[in-house]
């Protein structure tokens, strides 16, 4: 992709995002992104074939990137000015949501927050999957695998709401610590 396609895919998820922090996924039209993003019809379509399109492609991106760097947490984004990468992946995956790109808290409790939250959850199953999982683990507990996973990711949302709820004044790692004190003995 180029510079300038880029650019216009950006315009088009901000102002998508922008939208859906002031109201409800459903009452978006497409005219209304396209007058915020300041594109064409033609333009938005040939990026998107629809909003619904649209949408999967935003979250996608958004928690496609933030899953994907907390899963490697050498991709850091200057986070860690002082070199020192945090040792837990749920620490790191909350400071990139504190970080707030494109307005990912916003979305997780906005209007439409039911939406992001699946999307959010479904990716944090894979990351669970892929970084706590292991084959012999489904062996030794009575609990199937999939409902751990499930249980592990629907705590870790909720968590976040909470966090976002009071207005974020715990820091990423006090958080993880209280995270990982109620996980851990679960994993």
């Amino acid at each position: 992709m180029d510079r300038r396609q880029k650019k216009t895919r950006d315009a088009i998820f901000s102002a998508f995002s922008t939208l859906l922090a002031e109201k409800n996924y459903n009452r978006i039209t497409v005219q209304e992104i396209i007058d915020r993003a300041d594109v064409g019809r033609t333009t938005f379509y040939a990026h998107f074939e629809t909003k619904d399109d649209l949408l999967k492609e935003l979250c996608e991106e958004l928690f496609g990137h933030i899953l994907g760097s907390a899963a490697d947490c050498s991709h850091t984004h200057g986070l860690y000015s002082d070199g020192t990468a945090p040792e837990s992946v749920f620490c790191h995956l909350l400071q990139h949501l504190q970080e707030n790109d494109y307005n990912i808290l916003g979305l997780l409790s906005g209007e439409s927050s039911e939406i992001f939250l699946r999307y959010f959850k479904d990716g944090l199953n894979e990351l669970i999957r892929k970084q706590f999982m292991r084959p012999e683990m489904g062996r030794k507990s009575s609990v199937p695998q999939d409902f751990l996973i499930n249980h592990v990711s629907g705590s870790f949302v909720e968590m976040v709401l909470w966090w976002v709820r009071g207005r974020m004044r715990q820091t990423p790692p006090e958080l993880d610590r209280y995270f990982r004190a109620v996980i851990e003995p679960i994993l």
